[in-house]
């Protein structure tokens, strides 16, 4: 059995009805050219066969084990419980794709079984058909699960072959035999052990420090503060369980001619597009906000050659632009922002970074449990995340998948969360948000124009001059 990190059993400490903590992946794919009407539901009952999963897809938790929490076998696994297949009596457009995912991703997942499943959606518009995965956070960080959905799937369009993910990353982790150690080894051990979590408490007391000297305003924009959202706006309050899905998506070409130009990274077009999507979007709203607004945005904490498995992240708080109706100058102080957090970040060691995410969500998840998220602020107005996908297109047995987007969780007194997904040249922007957030598909469009006003902003050649 493998015991479960801090981080790993948050994800169940902080889980409730109205806040479940698994994420998933919908897949969109167009059925190969002259497939026969039962390709869908015959490519399920294959999948069906494939019924003795791999680590972590055969374990479940068990909290009442010696020592803590401890994932262990399943001993009894069935493969009814994990696998759906959905056939439609009418033809799927997008929006109604999204309303069916929206209405998959609300219930919690049963913990007394394998905490995954695996839906297949057929009669899609335009010959396509659907898969939405589904799986408990706690099994692994985004990277790593995406990671695994792509290695199920084929690089080729004539593979037939098919190697589902909970077979084909379910691999038991080969583990180092060791002979007894010496007791030099076990002081050393000791010593190291030690030593890390001085340098982690070390670390702790800095980003304590500098959040501190921001907070009395002897510095100034060098961090930024959790918990200083103003006032309700629809992205804060109290979550409920409805939740609701949408999608925005721009290509990777015209990402990177933005980049080229201003010397910019992803995250920084993004959360640019994402500022001034918000800002439209609440100013209709009636919360017409001047100060930035703050975001959560976790950090990869994992080392490459650290295993898979489990999560390693941070979380950090970020606050993007000061209110403005110029994109050029939006992406100009977020680029600022975020050069002062990577710097914050790689000033500490990254335990001491998991260690201070936790204690963040800790304080929130209290506030959650005690139902004052509609009195006391947030730790911010939203979580923005980027997972980065596979830049070739990918097939499963023949059948190009065109889409990948993320569907995510939500955080404690936010209703909206954004993951970024790249996939075979196109940024797609997945939305999740509860119902209480009112048109959600809205803001995934603003995000679209938001980009085409950023453009324009970049390459009008009267704009730029005038900078």
């Amino acid at each position: 059995m493998k015991k479960l990190s801090l981080l790993d059993l948050a994800f169940f400490v902080t889980e409730s009805e109205d806040s479940p903590k698994h994420v998933a992946g919908l897949m969109i794919f167009k059925r190969p050219a002259k497939s026969p009407a039962r390709f869908v539901s015959d490519l399920f009952e294959e999948f069906m066969a494939f019924d003795e999963p791999g680590e972590p897809f055969d374990h479940v938790i068990n909290f009442t084990a010696l020592g803590g929490p401890q994932w262990q076998k399943c001993t009894d696994f069935d493969i009814d419980q994990h696998l759906f297949f959905h056939k439609p009596k009418k033809t799927l457009d997008d929006n109604a794709l999204y309303e069916l995912v929206a209405e998959l991703h609300g219930p919690m997942l049963d913990r007394s079984i394998p905490l995954w499943q695996f839906h297949m959606i057929d009669r899609v518009a335009g010959g396509r058909f659907a898969v939405y995965f589904k799986i408990h956070h706690s099994y692994a960080d985004g990277i790593t699960l995406s990671s695994w959905t792509a290695h199920s799937l084929s690089e080729s369009p004539r593979s037939k072959q098919i190697k589902p993910v909970w077979v084909s990353q379910g691999r038991e982790r080969k583990r180092s035999r060791r002979n007894s150690a010496d007791a030099r080894t076990l002081l050393a051990t000791v010593l190291r052990g030690s030593l890390d979590q001085l340098k982690t408490t070390a670390g702790i007391a800095k980003l304590s420090m500098q959040l501190g000297l921001e907070q009395l305003g002897l510095t100034k924009n060098a961090v930024s503060l959790p918990f200083r959202t103003d006032g309700r706006t629809p992205l804060t309050g109290q979550v409920t369980p409805a939740r609701q899905f949408a999608k925005a998506s721009v290509t990777m070409d015209r990402v990177q001619r933005i980049r080229d130009m201003c010397r910019a990274t992803l995250n920084h077009v993004a959360l640019t597009c994402v500022d001034g999507a918000l800002h439209r979007y609440l100013a209709e709203s009636g919360a017409d906000l001047q100060r930035p607004i703050s975001i959560q945005m976790p950090v990869n904490l994992r080392d490459e050659n650290d295993p898979k498995g489990g999560n390693k992240i941070g979380i950090v708080t970020v606050e993007l632009a000061n209110r403005t109706d110029d994109p050029y100058q939006r992406l100009r102080e977020i680029g600022f922002t975020l050069r002062n957090v990577r710097n914050q970040i790689d000033g500490v060691p990254p335990a001491a970074v998991a260690q201070y995410s936790i204690l963040l969500g800790v304080a929130a998840q209290l506030t959650e449990m005690l139902r004052l998220n509609n009195v006391l602020p947030p730790i911010s107005d939203t979580l923005v995340s980027n997972v980065p996908g596979p830049r070739k297109p990918l097939y499963l047995k023949g059948a190009r998948m065109t889409e990948m987007c993320p569907v995510s969780t939500l955080m404690p007194g936010n209703h909206l969360n954004i993951t970024l997904y790249s996939y075979a040249g196109t940024l797609h922007f997945g939305l999740l948000a509860t119902r209480e957030l009112r048109d959600v598909a809205k803001l995934a469009t603003y995000i679209e124009d938001a980009f085409v006003e950023l453009e324009q902003a970049v390459f009008t050649p009267r704009e730029r001059s005038a900078k």
